[in-house]
């Protein structure tokens, strides 16, 4: 029993109150130690599927050689939000498991942008690729990283990125929403990417309320559930179009 008990204490799992709450007196449905558990669960599924979750999306993306329908400024703007919450979160000590998939998912979105910068809209279109400037991008972005993870940072303005979520947030899903409605497609956005980052804003909300009690943070997956909720939803209404474009496609390359 006690080998269990370091087990499922050190993995942050159960606390050492909830261990004894359950094993020893056999209180199953206690609801702080369910709702405890069911977090971290939750938390650390989600930041298991971080690790691949912008995968799809720099699949297709060097697939097809192009990052054509998908907005610089969005994506820049998101890199900011993510990176801004895994400051904020790793500086006030929260657990690793109430935002540790903001890690993933900011290296995971640089190598997007970094795709987007280096093949442009494709080798047939005016607008090409920069492989100079796609490397100067991950250095940029590394250093900024470094600076909001160190102690030059201060906490305060890290406070400050953490609530500047909210608008820019919205602002980065309006500029993508509307580049996919005038379009009326969504482009190189990939569906597996967009609907997990959707649920997986959801599952966020409860776990941070659950591991941080930081009002700022919940109100910024809460935006979050709302912004992807709406790219979500064009995802469904372009679909046929989107599939429309791709036959299209691969009959112009069979003709070639």
């Amino acid at each position: 029993m006690e080998h269990l008990k370091s087990i499922l204490t050190k993995s942050g799992l159960v606390t050492e109150e909830c261990f004894t709450t359950i094993f020893h007196d056999y209180d199953f449905l206690n609801t702080s130690c369910l709702k405890g558990i069911i977090s971290k669960c939750l938390g650390y599924g989600i930041i298991a599927g971080s690790l691949m979750v912008k995968l799809p999306q720099i699949i297709k993306i060097s697939g097809n050689k192009s990052g054509k329908g998908i907005n610089m400024l969005s994506i820049c703007l998101e890199i900011f939000c993510i990176t801004a919450t895994m400051a904020y979160s790793f500086r006030n000590e929260f657990p690793f498991s109430a935002w540790g998939e903001s890690l993933f998912l900011g290296l995971q979105t640089a190598i997007v942008a970094a795709l987007v910068i280096f093949y442009g809209e494709g080798p047939t279109s005016p607008n090409k690729g920069n492989g100079y400037s796609a490397i100067c991008f991950l250095a940029i972005y590394a250093l900024f990283l470094a600076i909001l993870l160190g102690p030059l940072a201060p906490l305060q303005a890290l406070w400050v990125m953490q609530a500047a979520n909210v608008p820019l947030i919205l602002l980065a899903k309006s500029i993508q929403a509307k580049s996919n409605f005038q379009a009326k497609s969504t482009g190189q956005l990939s569906a597996i990417t967009i609907f997990m980052l959707f649920f997986g804003a959801i599952a966020r909300v409860f776990t941070s309320i659950q591991e941080t009690g930081d009002l700022t943070t919940v109100a910024v997956y809460i935006t979050s559930v709302i912004a992807n909720g709406v790219i979500a939803f064009q995802m469904l209404l372009y679909w046929n179009a989107d599939s429309k474009d791709a036959k299209k496609k691969r009959k112009t390359k069979k003709l070639a």
